[in-house]
């Protein structure tokens, strides 16, 4: 559940209308629910509380500061993919033992600076990539903790562009060569090898593919990897729980939990887990303005102040979002597209959905917008970002400011030769 809900014809976060923040703040502004947040996360965690475990919350999903803190309140941890996630990530007061750092691209100043802070394990994606840690780890005279993705090659039936468990993805390292590279690893002297990790995508909807890949993984643990000497303390089964943005059925926490903890009878680790998406999706909200309504011989176009820069998903993926009047009122159903400003005939929010007939000046709520909404924004066509607000019970907080016209050329110079 979310506490986005009407009263009286009205959208609310918590106890404040959504018009008022619009009013005070201005548009695009996505609006999160700090009680949803706590709600999401706490109810993920509680699922495992028979095992031991870390939540490690996805950070690339949303990276706001403000909600990250409230992570770290409830005794989250990270996983990050850059080194400006990890910055992110100790500024607002994580532990680094609460962190794990995954990717397949990390620069060597990036593995530098998460060694320097002492993260619980880069989670490795090549054999060469444990030649550069160890050879860091070496003149930094210390030992780099690590796992290595492993690849399952199993189908987690989602988009392809957040499938990342397939043998064919860029991702992890294919499970029949993963024995002979934690041989590999254990041989190199300034790796201590701990962990096991495997993520097969994003916005599952069902259990078996997690149990799936897990039951591969576990075999190649018990079989393979301890035979060869591998303390493998921490095992990283990933994320990728999806939500609901529009008939979905993704299982509840409960559900998936269960499933795991079966299929992790017997192992003596500690389970890592990184939700993103299923805690902080519904959690939020973009909200937008209503400028033109276009009609032609052909088609409806609901001409919004929001854009493709502010919310990718839709253009992206192809993906549903559920887009609400943020005042109900009495009107016709018009079937629509609901697009943006942008120079590109792929902005837009919704193609041919069917909306009560809104007035220029009319509020829209682009609902589920908590995960991968601000984080993929961008200054295209040098919009400003959108202000990110965070909503704590009949108070809001702005977290992130809009940004200015001053904001966009922040950095930028024009060389000598051309004043």
């Amino acid at each position: 559940m979310n506490y986005f809900e009407y009263r009286n014809g009205e959208l609310l976060a918590e106890g404040v209308p959504v018009r008022r923040i619009a009013r005070e703040v201005g548009t695009p502004a996505y609006i999160y629910s700090l009680a949803t947040l706590r709600r999401h996360y706490r109810v993920f965690d509680q699922a495992f509380a028979e095992l031991s475990h870390i939540i490690c919350f996805s950070m690339k999903s949303n990276s706001n500061l403000a909600v990250l803190r409230a992570f770290v309140k409830e005794g989250g941890g990270f996983d990050i993919v850059s080194g400006g996630e990890l910055f992110r990530a100790l500024r607002v007061g994580a532990d680094p033992k609460k962190i794990v750092f995954s990717g397949v691209g990390k620069r060597k100043e990036e593995i530098e600076y998460a060694l320097d802070a002492g993260i619980l394990m880069f989670n490795v994606e090549s054999e060469q990539e444990l030649t550069v840690i160890n050879e860091i780890a070496r003149d930094a005279g210390k030992r780099a903790p690590i796992s290595l993705r492993v690849n399952p090659d199993v189908d987690p039936q989602t988009h392809p562009y957040i499938s990342t468990g397939m043998k064919k993805s860029k991702f992890g390292i294919d499970i029949k060569r993963s024995v002979e590279g934690y041989k590999r690893a254990l041989s190199l002297s300034h790796l201590e090898v701990v962990g096991l990790d495997c993520h097969i995508g994003s916005q599952l909807t069902s259990v078996p593919p997690f149990v799936d890949a897990l039951s591969r993984v576990k075999i190649l643990l018990v079989e393979g990897l301890r035979k060869e000497g591998a303390r493998i303390r921490y095992l990283d089964l990933g994320g990728g729980l999806g939500i609901r943005y529009r008939d979905e059925e993704p299982p509840h926490p409960e559900e998936y939990a269960e499933a795991l903890i079966r299929g992790l009878e017997g192992l003596d680790v500690t389970l890592i887990l990184e939700p993103g998406r299923v805690i902080v999706g519904n959690a939020g909200i973009l909200v937008t303005e209503v400028l033109y309504l276009k009609e032609t011989d052909e088609k409806k176009f609901v001409v919004v102040d929001g854009g493709m820069n502010d919310l990718i998903r839709p253009t992206l993926y192809g993906s549903y979002q559920a887009i609400c009047s943020v005042v109900e009122r009495q009107a016709e159903k018009i079937v629509a597209d609901v697009v943006g400003p942008i120079c590109e005939s792929g902005d837009f929010f919704a193609k041919d959905r069917e909306i009560s007939r809104p007035q220029p000046g009319d509020l829209l709520a682009v609902m589920s917008a908590g995960a991968y909404g601000f984080t993929m924004a961008s200054n295209y066509n040098s919009r400003p970002k959108a202000a990110e607000i965070l909503v704590d019970g009949e108070n809001f907080y702005v977290v992130r400011e809009r940004e200015t016209l001053e904001d966009l050329i922040s950095g930028e110079v024009i060389p000598p030769m051309l004043q």
